[in-house]
């Protein structure tokens, strides 16, 4: 299965937080999966360290190293899901969420998040 998971996701598996479920977890971790990270979601991870909102247990630098060992994919930002975010409605106002949710739309990849609003939309959600 393909997978796109959330930035909140992609903290609380990076920082072992209990709020992950176990079932999410093992998902993750399971090698028949390919599991991809937006852009959009290191771009905001980056941007909340940066002002002192996110404080996370290693360095970004570090992130990448956890990443790729990990076997995560890195989903680029293309025209295409540009062209799915202008005509996206205005359920979820963070752009960086609805970035994530034109992705997963224009991939076809189930995204994995906690956030209620994304039911708002036509996209496969776990």
């Amino acid at each position: 299965m393909k997978y796109l998971i959330d930035t909140h996701i992609l903290i609380w598996f990076l920082e072992g937080d209990k709020q992950l479920s176990t079932e999410i977890s093992a998902l993750i971790e399971n090698s028949q999966n390919e599991v991809y990270i937006s852009q959009a979601s290191l771009w905001e991870m980056a941007i909340k360290i940066g002002i002192g909102k996110l404080r996370l247990s290693i360095s970004l630098s570090e992130l990448e190293q956890f990443l790729m060992g990990h076997q995560f994919q890195i989903l680029p930002i293309n025209f295409p899901h540009y062209e799915e975010l202008q005509n996206l409605a205005f359920h979820h106002q963070d752009p960086f969420d609805r970035m994530i949710i034109a992705q997963a739309k224009v991939e076809n990849l189930i995204l994995i998040t906690h956030d209620r609003r994304f039911q708002m939309y036509d996209v496969n959600l776990f």
